[in-house]
């Protein structure tokens, strides 16, 4: 039964493939987070799907594209002066879960973010506050 040899390499030629696919998404979630640092809302507006939802689950609010990229203006006072600073916990099916610690020049948070990519734009994010400092990040 020389069929199986075949099916193997052909199986981990398929998963060697899939590799650079989900090392694009941490490609992706890196320009987010340096586009929300300045608020580049060219940036943000590149890196989204037309229909993507964002969840900020702390606020009970979900925005659309034109929603969030609006808010740009509000977020460029509130982020000037802070770091963000950030690690992918997970990443697999093209869901990221990412931890994210907000550095404000008054104060700290820290996020649990997810994000679904696909074809190289955010399909879906979400939001929600993991604790008040970023001790220990």
């Amino acid at each position: 039964m020389r069929v199986w040899p075949a099916i193997a390499f052909a199986v981990a030629a398929l998963l060697i493939s899939l590799v650079p696919a989900r090392s694009d998404d941490g490609a992706i979630i890196d320009r987010w987070y340096s586009a929300l640092l300045v608020a580049d809302r060219t940036e943000l507006s590149d890196l989204l799907a037309d229909d993507v939802r964002i969840k900020l689950d702390d606020l009970g609010v979900v925005q659309s594209k034109q929603e969030f990229i609006a808010s740009m203006d509000e977020w460029k006072g509130a982020v000037a002066g802070a770091a963000i600073r950030h690690r992918v916990e997970k990443s697999e099916a093209g869901v990221t879960t990412v931890i994210a610690c907000y550095d404000f020049p008054n104060n700290d948070m820290l996020m649990q973010e997810t994000f679904a990519v696909t074809g190289n734009r955010i399909t879906a994010g979400s939001q929600a506050a993991i604790a008040e400092n970023c001790d220990g990040f």
